[in-house]
């Protein structure tokens, strides 16, 4: 382990904390000094640590091998309650890894010089592929920006730390490099739409850090550079690889028996498979004869509800899980006959409790081809372990709205559980026709002469899982993005048809909230 300590933009200190003795190098910036320790020592982890930090510096053997158990992890702390990038980022920036929850691990590109690492042969594979910020806050958020897209697990990890009250003062970035790092790492537009939003809620145009940002081009790479790097996880977090499904059904009987032949042929059989059957209409009984008419190689927990909905179905079947494993998967997929061992061996490889797979319709060109954190979760198609469900129900404000996935997603995030993405096995979603029988719900605002824009429930999540900026950020997008589904051509009018639909939205959503 060698640790560089810094203050002030400049090296203080290169130690390898293995030999005990201190590592000579030449006087640089911090991110150089980085690359060159990488290119002495490339097989061990390198750790930046600010002055301040040295005594709170979490060094235990165990805790250090939990955090980094592969390669492709790079974990950072900052324990002061300012980020270095102030919240206007959420201008620009609406997902969950520009919010991060302080309190818990959680995937983020909001880097820290106060303390963090990474493996030196990620840094050498990164050498030619990032820029060298003389400011290492600034060159830490580039790197995890640019290349968590691309399979490096970026964290916050309060861990890293003996503990957080350490009364370290982060860096903090100007308007101009605020600006700067839009135009380096986000698409062209959203540099005007930076501006236009403080403008809208600042009353500040920026007018200087705004032209000057024109000069610098976006940062660009191919993604390839990790591609190759080996990833096997020192974490077991697979003693048994026991499975139940989880499968909420309404009318679509020869989907879910298809679906149940697949998983009857799996070279590693599911344990128990757990079916929510919805039926609404009164005096309705089970048309899924076929589960107790044939024989299965796994036994079969139906339940049968009058009571409609998936979060319902769902947290129906969240009490009856016995297996180590869920997969929640829909009704309406197909799967190869070594999915489940397939899943199972990624899940080894990157030592990680919740994992979404890729599930495409048929023809669906593929869009993702590596493994990364991804910024919501498959309620269909999605592989948890057991234990970190505990205490978890999908939200029933979200029933029959949009966002119930996303939302569970974040309760698993905020209690410390990452949600990647993989690739492969890949789940073919057949995409099936609703059942004949389901009734359209009558939702609560059905009877409000302006019909809420966007959907409460919409809403409802970015209440719940964004900063006030984010909301901003997303209402302004949406004035834009709305605009051409509508029929009203006049700006003036839209505009004030725009303000009162999404004034009923957030009355609805915070109706819905606060119940």
């Amino acid at each position: 382990m060698i640790i560089l300590y810094h203050q002030n933009n400049a090296v203080t200190q290169v130690w390898n904390d293995t030999l005990k003795e201190d590592v000579p190098v030449r006087l640089a910036s911090i991110a150089d000094t980085l690359f060159e320790v990488a290119h002495a020592f490339p097989e061990s982890l390198l750790f930046w640590c600010h002055e301040s930090q040295r005594n709170y510096f979490n060094k235990d053997n165990d805790s250090i091998a939990a955090v980094f158990h592969h390669k492709k992890i790079m974990a950072f702390y900052n324990p002061a309650k300012e980020n270095y990038f102030p919240d206007t980022i959420g201008y620009v920036d609406e997902s969950l890894f520009a919010n991060p929850n302080k309190n818990e691990k959680f995937a983020t590109w909001f880097a820290s010089a106060a303390i963090g690492g990474i493996a030196g042969e990620v840094l050498l594979r990164l050498e030619k592929e990032i820029v060298h910020d003389k400011d290492f806050d600034y060159f830490l958020h580039s790197l995890a920006k640019l290349w968590m897209p691309h399979g490096l697990l970026c964290y916050s990890e309060p861990r890293l730390l003996l503990h957080s009250n350490t009364d370290y003062k982060t860096s903090k970035a100007t308007t101009k490099t605020v600006f700067k790092f839009v135009r380096q790492h986000y698409k062209f537009r959203w540099l005007f739409l930076l501006r236009l939003n403080y403008v809208l809620y600042q009353k500040a145009g920026h007018s200087k850090a705004f032209y000057q940002s024109l000069f610098y081009s976006k940062r660009k790479t191919d993604g390839k550079a990790l591609d190759t790097l080996v990833v096997q996880s020192s974490r077991k977090i697979i003693n048994k690889a026991t499975v139940d499904v989880v499968i909420p059904t309404i009318g679509r009987e020869q989907y879910l028996h298809t679906f149940l032949s697949d998983l009857a042929v799996q070279t590693q059989l599911p344990q128990k498979v757990i079916i929510v059957e919805q039926n609404p209409a009164e005096g309705s009984q089970s048309n899924l004869d076929f589960l107790k008419n044939t024989s299965w190689p796994f036994a079969i927990s139906h339940t049968f509800t009058h009571q409609a909905g998936a979060c319902n179905a769902r947290n129906m079947a969240l009490t009856q899980i016995e297996s180590k494993w869920v997969f929640f998967a829909d009704d309406d997929i197909r799967i190869g006959e070594d999915f489940l061992e397939t899943a199972f061996s990624q899940i080894t490889k990157y030592g990680n409790e919740a994992n979404t797979l890729s599930c495409l319709q048929l023809n669906e060109k593929t869009v993702f081809d590596t493994v990364f954190q991804w910024k919501t979760f498959g309620s269909g198609c999605s592989i948890v372990k057991a234990e970190m469900l505990k205490g978890l129900q999908f939200d029933l404000s979200f029933e029959f709205g949009f966002g119930e996935d996303a939302d569970f997603g974040m309760q698993l995030r905020n209690k410390g559980y990452d949600v990647l993405y993989f690739p492969f096995p890949q789940i073919l979603h057949l995409k099936a026709p609703i059942g004949g029988f389901r009734t359209k719900p009558e939702l609560a605002w059905k009877h409000e002469k302006l019909q809420p824009k966007p959907s409460p429930t919409v809403m409802l999540y970015r209440l719940l899982h964004q900063s006030k900026t984010q909301l901003q950020g997303y209402k302004t997008v949406s004035f834009f993005k709305f605009y051409k589904h509508q029929p009203i051509r006049n700006p003036f009018r839209y505009y004030k048809n725009f303000k009162a639909k999404w004034a009923v939205s957030l009355f609805w959503a915070n109706k819905i909230k606060n119940s």
